[in-house]
């Protein structure tokens, strides 16, 4: 057992014990502070332990998983992949880098607040200092909870985040724009019950234009999140800031830019029969730079 702070076993929420990995205390203070900076936290989001590392040696200072983009690279669809396959990933990108790392935990896989609350502790143990917990149910027939239930399932997983013994940043994420529910006010209302719940970010992913973007920033006090990533709806890190966002992430863009290579690379191979592509990568030497801790 590793004989510092981060030792230290903490009672959860249901009386069990969570043991802190090494260095956990540290990045989790560092995340929290880099919040309170003078310009937005750009967090970088890889899709494996590789794309980690290089973000790490590019100069980011913290990561969060991607759902999208990690679902992609095992072939499946976001929302299609389980709980225990997610904190799998999640902990291979935590090993892989000295970086404060969040995930994107997308709903908490279930809709009672106990399996949120659940899901947040077996985060805190893969060795994660954040993660973001949806209002998306993943029903065709009711996408989005309740803006009671949602709030029983923030306050569950804020309670989680508070009982890990670290300063854990609990985001809480309204859906509402991504599933069909392009309503501002109540995008609002939501996020403010959210932050009452004790929310320590916020995020409503696809917001439309900037003024939207002010106007979510100016109804509540926590950070709000931007997800850039969305045609057109993706607007740079200065304007962002003018409109009072403090953390800027990078959704499953940074994987989508991968395969768009990817299809480039593979349709220049069949359909014009050239490789002109190996001309313009990045050679394998400097690539393996960037794997060495």
């Amino acid at each position: 057992m590793i004989v510092s702070e981060d030792a230290k076993l903490k009672k959860d929420i249901k009386g069990k014990t969570i043991g802190l990995r090494a260095g956990q205390f540290e990045k989790a203070a560092r995340f929290r502070a880099l919040h309170e900076g003078s310009e937005p936290l750009v967090v970088g989001n890889p899709f494996d332990a590789g794309s980690a590392r290089i973000l790490e040696r590019l100069g980011f200072l913290a990561l969060a998983t991607s759902s999208g983009g990690f679902a992609g690279t095992i072939g499946r669809r976001d929302g299609n992949v389980s709980r225990d396959d997610v904190l799998r990933h999640a902990q291979a990108i935590v090993d892989a880098v000295e970086l404060p790392v969040s995930a994107d935990l997308e709903n908490g896989f279930g809709h009672d607040p106990a399996t949120v609350a659940e899901t947040v502790r077996m985060a805190a143990e893969v060795g994660l200092v954040g993660c973001s917990i949806e209002d998306a149910t993943g029903e065709s027939g009711f996408p989005i909870h309740d803006v009671k239930s949602a709030t029983a399932r923030v306050r569950a997983a804020v309670a989680a985040a508070r009982s890990t013994g670290f300063d854990f940043v609990l985001t809480a994420r309204c859906e509402c724009f991504l599933r069909g529910q392009p309503d501002l006010e109540a995008v609002i209302i939501r996020l403010r019950a959210y932050e009452a719940a004790g929310a320590d970010v916020l995020m409503a992913p696809g917001l439309p234009d900037l003024e939207a973007v002010r106007t979510v920033c100016a109804a509540v006090s926590r950070p709000v999140n931007f997800m850039a990533g969305i045609p057109r709806r993706s607007f740079s890190v200065s304007e962002l800031a003018a409109a009072g966002v403090r953390r800027i992430s990078l959704a499953g863009s940074l994987h989508r830019a991968a395969m768009s290579s990817v299809i480039d690379a593979a349709l220049e191979v069949l359909e014009i029969g050239t490789f002109g592509y190996v001309e313009t990568v990045i050679p394998t030497r400097e690539l393996s730079e960037f794997m060495k801790r």
